[in-house]
């Protein structure tokens, strides 16, 4: 009769008021205007529960964690660390997922509180440039110019003296830049050749001026025959 439907009435309308105006306690969670126990971390909701019966829970299947308290009906897949410049630091468990960090020569431009998200290659500095300071996990490499007078390939931590040939006795080839070394060689064969002979010509007149300079002192040290022949008269006038 009309006064049944009335009630039926009544009823869903205070049904869905209750709907509206649940509020669970934070160990739980609201399924349909009830509030059921949350399932621990490592594990998800099987069946909801009853009146008559908790929550039923399961442990998260292989490649899946769920790292809190939850009442969800599925575990979240594990994260790889697949992406390019990323290594697995720890593997993924039930209860926590994988955490990434980044590779050797990359840095990490995202992360989270456990680790690295998004990982990007260190610089490269450019022949010309020197390394000031070194990339690390966290931070990109840093890079500064040459100043005049010296070099760097781009992997060096300072940047070196252009070599001076000159004090090293060599020849100079080609000038050195702002990413390459000065060239030297050894002297041409023409200027040694030229050194070599000049010194052959002083060593020759000095031994013409030598020789000449002996003949000359033999010559002025060295009795003529008349003078002996007049102190043998005047030895043999004294012996008479």
């Amino acid at each position: 009769d009309c006064r049944f439907g009335n009630f039926l009435i009544n009823k869903i309308i205070l049904k869905k008021n209750q709907v509206d105006s649940v509020t669970c306690h934070l160990t739980e969670y609201e399924i349909e205007g009830e509030c059921c126990p949350m399932c621990p971390p490592g594990t998800r909701v099987k069946t909801d529960c009853t009146e008559f019966k908790s929550t039923s829970c399961q442990k998260c299947p292989e490649t899946t964690y769920m790292d809190l308290p939850n009442g969800l009906k599925r575990c979240y897949p594990c994260s790889t660390c697949g992406s390019a410049g990323l290594k697995e630091k720890r593997g993924c468990e039930i209860t926590a997922d994988t955490v990434c960090e980044p590779m050797e020569g990359f840095y990490c431009t995202d992360s989270t509180s456990e680790g690295c998200v998004v990982a990007q290659k260190h610089r490269s500095c450019e022949p010309g440039q020197f390394i000031t300071r070194m990339g690390t996990a966290s931070t990109d490499t840093e890079c500064s110019e040459c100043i005049s007078g010296s070099f760097s390939d781009g992997t060096m931590l300072s940047c070196q003296p252009h070599t001076q040939c000159e004090k090293e006795n060599l020849q100079l080839i080609k000038a050195g830049t702002a990413s390459t070394d000065a060239e030297c060689g050894e002297k041409s064969s023409s200027t040694i050749g030229i050194v070599i002979g000049v010194l052959m010509i002083f060593l020759g007149a000095a031994t013409i001026g030598g020789g000449v300079f002996l003949w000359k002192y033999h010559k002025n040290t060295q009795p003529n025959s008349s003078t002996n022949q007049l102190r043998g008269v005047s030895r043999f006038i004294t012996e008479l």
